[in-house]
């Protein structure tokens, strides 16, 4: 399914934010890691789940040198919307016009009650301080997801 490999330089790129303030991939390169989570849309049950678990998780983040970025195809508006709502406190990627889903190779064809769509399919990339693909988790499940992320990354680093 994805195009990006463990191993590989994970893919740049440059997204707006819910305050519509540009966030470069790059940036993070050399101070932290960084988890990029790929979700379907904001403020829907699972992706509240799942978002609401990395806030709550926030501080333990921190002390794992580790920023959270989360990307899906809503505009910064409902981006926005969704992070007031709830109170997320961390980055909410616009990828309106899906190019970066697509190069993480999480853009696809998706079946839900009988209909078929192309959509974003629920991926995580943990990348280390160096700017490498360390470990893709596919099949995400909301519910564990921060927990399952945190694991990872304090069995790893």
């Amino acid at each position: 399914m994805t195009f990006s490999k463990i191993g590989n330089v994970a893919p740049d790129f440059s997204l707006l934010n819910q305050e519509n303030k540009v966030i470069h991939l790059k940036s993070f390169k050399g101070k932290q890691n960084l988890v990029v989570y790929f979700y379907p849309k904001a403020s829907t049950p699972g992706c509240t789940v799942q978002a609401c678990g990395i806030r709550d998780y926030a501080e333990e983040f921190r002390r794992l040198n580790t920023h959270v970025l989360a990307i899906s195809p809503d505009a910064p508006s409902k981006l926005l919307k969704f992070d007031n709502k709830y109170n997320l406190g961390f980055d909410l990627l616009s990828d309106e016009d899906h190019a970066v889903a697509e190069t993480y190779g999480v853009w696809a064809l998706k079946k839900f009650m009988g209909r078929e769509f192309m959509g974003i399919i629920r991926t995580t990339f943990i990348i280390n301080e160096s700017g490498r693909l360390v470990k893709i988790l596919e099949k995400v499940n909301t519910k564990t997801h921060n927990d399952d992320v945190i694991d990872y990354i304090k069995g790893n680093f």
